[in-house]
This record gives C-alpha cells, sequence and structure tokens, in this order.
C-alpha cells in the first residue's frame, strides 16, 4: 500500500491506503479515482503524483525475477557465531561489516574475503565483555556504529579501524542502532524500554524517547531523517518526530513483541509528502 503524510493541528499524522487488488492488469487511472472517493487527502493538484507512483509499484509486480545465487566466498575468522551482517550502503566499495558473539566487529572485503580492520572496545560497566548485537554503516560508507549488550554503543571510523565515540548513556542491553540519512543523529534502542538519539559529532545524547512498556526491539529512521520508529515487545509501534521528540503515532494491533520496524522507500516517500 502507501501511506499519506499530512499536517493536522500542528501535528504530523498518517493513513494508510491498502493496495492489495493492485496488479500487472490493473486499470491505474479507474484505481486513482476509486482512491479518490473515498480520501479527500488525494487532491486535484495530487492525482498526477499518485498517479506515477502506483504505475511504479505495478511495474515492480509485473516484473520477472530470475536470479541465480551460488556461494562466491566464506569469511572465516570469528570464534563464536555472528550476530549481524551489513553491506556498505554507499555501493561505491565491496565492504562488508560482521558482528560475533566473540564481542568484535570486522571490515571485509567482499571481492577478495581479506578482513581489513578488527574492532575491539566493548566491555561492560563493571568490566565483563558482551556481545556485539548490532552494527551499521552509515550512507558514505565511511563510519560504522555497533551496539552491544553491554549498555553501549561505539561508533568508528572505517578507514583507520579507530573508535571515535562510545555512546553511553542507555541502562539495558542495545538492540538497534541506526544512522538518520545524513549521518548527523544516530538512533538507538535498549532492552531498557527506551530509544535515544545522539549528535554523530560530538556523541553527546540529545534526546530519550520513552513510552515504551517493554523493551524497545528495534528502531529506525525515515528516509528525510525526520521521522523515527521503534518497534517493542509491549506489542506496539510507535513514531517519534526526530525534531520535539514527541510521540505522534502509536500503532496497536499485534497480540505479541513486534522485531522490526521498516522504512518506506524515497519514492513512496515523495510521493506521499504534502498530502
Amino acid at each position: 500500500g502507501i501511506v499519506l503524510e499530512y499536517e493536522k493541528g500542528g501535528e504530523l499524522k498518517t493513513k494508510s491506503i491498502d493496495l492489495l487488488d493492485l496488479s500487472p492488469d490493473t486499470d491505474i487511472d479507474a484505481l486513482v479515482e476509486e482512491i479518490k472517493k473515498t480520501e479527500p487527502l488525494i487532491t486535484a493538484s495530487r492525482t498526477e503524483q499518485v498517479k506515477q507512483l502506483l504505475q511504479r509499484l505495478q511495474e515492480k509486480l509485473g516484473q520477472q525475477d530470475d536470479h541465480k545465487f551460488y556461494l562466491f566466498k566464506v569469511l572465516r575468522a570469528h570464534i563464536l557465531p555472528l550476530t549481524n551482517v551489513a553491506f556498505n550502503k554507499s555501493g561505491s566499495s565491496d565492504k562488508i561489516a560482521t558482528g560475533s558473539f566473540d564481542k568484535t566487529c570486522k571490515l571485509w572485503s567482499a571481492e577478495t574475503g581479506k578482513c581489513y580492520h578488527t574492532f575491539r572496545g566493548h566491555t561492560a560497566e563493571i568490566g565483563h565483555s558482551a556481545e556485539i548485537i548490532s552494527l551499521s554503516f552509515n550512507t558514505t560508507g565511511d563510519k560504522i556504529i555497533t551496539g552491544s549488550f553491554d549498555h553501549t554503543v561505539s561508533l568508528w571510523d572505517v578507514q583507520l579501524g579507530r573508535r571515535i565515540h562510545t555512546l553511553i548513556g542507555h541502562r539495558g542491553e542495545i538492540s538497534s542502532a541506526q544512522f538518520n540519512w545524513d549521518c548527523s543523529l544516530i538512533v538507538t534502542g535498549s532492552m531498557d524500554k527506551t530509544c535515544m538519539v545522539w549528535d554523530t559529532v560530538n556523541g553527546k545524547c540529545v534526546a530519550s524517547l520513552t513510552g515504551h512498556e517493554d523493551e524497545v526491539l528495534d528502531v529506525c529512521f525515515d528516509y528525510t531523517g525526520q521521522l523515527i520508529a521503534t518497534a517493542s515487545a509491549d506489542g506496539t509501534a510507535r513514531v517519534y518526530s526526530a525534531s520535539s521528540q514527541k510521540c505522534i503515532a502509536k500503532l496497536e494491533g499485534h497480540e505479541g513483541e513486534i522485531s522490526k520496524a521498516v522504512k518506506i522507500t524515497p519514492a513512496e516517500y515523495g510521493a506521499e509528502r504534502g498530502m
């Protein structure tokens, strides 16, 4: 489906439109007219924009995927099981980052299998070591963040292989850590039921987002960096404003824990803004 974003009473709100019946044979013009009858947010000035979005979604549905996969390279160096793997998001290099229960993060060449760096340094506040459970590149591929069960997050320089900042503030294990699009902020989720926002330049906490009644299992920014989504073991997801740090939506309905929060695509977001 698609999600419409609009402002009401000074607050940012969203409304979803299901497209379960969309198929490669659907008449897009007729579908848009049908949606407009029940959705006043789609004004005349936005009709063509929505039509183009639906056409792109229809094209994707009609694409035939015929991918063949084969084992290309096996990277062996961690002495305990892996917890996380991430590709460089910039697409400009072949780097892969891995995190492990052996308390290290390693940076690899996807082409040669060579290990560029081993990042060490996570230790708990009482001196015990702990597993790295989350890792992520920034969009340019020159920084990595790693989240650990020792309650901290580390920011690393990829080229130099050294730690830039240690983000300290959570009172429970880290479950997830992500950059925003321009890499100016980092959002972290924790078993302490909170989500924190950090300044990438100085490593300081700029906001603590509360409200969940159980562990926060995943966090993410939207593609503009204006919104933060959280998923929790309390069975709810929440959407916060990154600027005001206020909860603008509480998503309820699941009977069990929510383990993942996923951002929409840039194309979808472009069609939705301002509606």
